[in-house]
């Protein structure tokens, strides 16, 4: 009877592991599709050797996607955000469109042509760009290619710390009666196509608002860079001065001796006289008990 027990009690334990690791493969699954995908598109990426027409279309993705959140689609002009997305493209993209003159010029100009106008300037703005860039010896390509894949790295690591996040409060949902496996693989979809927005709305800001340095600003920030150096080393050395006569001070209860002074000992003039030696004042007392005594009276006080 004994025996017939403890085998439920171990049937029982190894239900509740089964289940435990058969919840662990399955949310696994879910990162796995993912990664597959971002390792599969990463392979891709650097086999490319021009990502040029990945990166047009990631632009006009990522325009629509901004514009959007300025000028609702299907909505009155009333409702548009126009000095909002005027900020929002030279923060993000660097580039000053005057979107209010074209809507005072044209009157029927409406969101899916106010969309392709700038979509249009961005383009233009980037190839001249990139024309500056193949004058001065460098290779637009590689640098789409190597900041395409900076980016991915850097937003999968961030991806993978948010599914693990999630992951492991997914199951209070069941406190709230829903399945913590379709709650996270819901969730972890939505968190997957968040993640391809922002590779692309991050490769998209960088190569816009990236640019060349020119010799004479290297030069002006090299210069900067000594000048603070310079500064940095006389403050230290003026605190270390100030340290030293200030511990002069508090050793000699003075100011400290000046750079450069000469320092003279202290000399005694007479001879000193011992403590058993009879008093020099002619009181025939031993000068422990007479002006000796006097002067340690008064030294003891002035201590206290």
């Amino acid at each position: 009877m004994v025996n017939r027990s403890i085998e439920k009690a171990q049937r029982r334990v190894e239900g509740q592991h089964f289940d435990a690791r058969k919840n662990l493969l399955e949310f696994d699954d879910v990162a796995n599709d993912q990664r597959h995908y971002i390792y599969r598109q990463r392979n891709e990426l650097m086999e490319a050797e021009d990502v040029s027409d990945a990166l047009r279309e990631m632009r006009v993705e990522v325009v629509a996607d901004l514009v959007a959140e300025y000028i609702p689609p299907e909505s009155i002009e009333e409702q548009w955000d126009v000095p909002g997305l005027q900020q929002a493209l030279a923060a993000e993209f660097n580039s000053n469109q005057p979107i209010a003159r074209w809507l005072e010029e044209d009157s029927e100009l409406g969101e899916d042509e106010l969309r392709e106008r700038i979509g249009t300037a961005i383009d233009a703005e980037y190839q001249t760009k990139e024309a500056e860039w193949t004058a001065a010896g460098i290779d637009m390509r590689l640098v789409e290619k190597q900041l395409m894949l900076q980016v991915l790295d850097q937003k999968w690591k961030e991806h993978l710390g948010i599914m693990d996040h999630l992951r492991q409060g997914i199951h209070l949902r069941a406190y709230a009666q829903k399945q913590p496996k379709q709650e996270y693989k819901r969730e972890s979809f939505g968190l997957f196509q968040q993640l391809q927005d922002n590779i692309s709305r991050e490769v998209v800001r960088l190569l816009a608002r990236i640019r060349i340095q020119r010799n004479d600003e290297i030069e002006a920030a090299e210069r900067q860079r000594r000048q603070a150096a310079a500064a940095r080393m006389n403050y230290n050395s003026a605190a270390g001065g100030a340290a030293d006569g200030d511990a002069g001070a508090a050793a000699g209860g003075g100011p400290g001796p000046q750079a450069g002074a000469k320092v003279t000992p202290f000399v005694r003039g007479d001879r000193k006289v011992g403590r058993n030696e009879p008093c020099p004042c002619g009181s025939g007392k031993k000068y422990k008990h007479c002006c000796g005594r006097a002067g340690a009276e008064v030294a003891a006080a002035g201590g206290r």
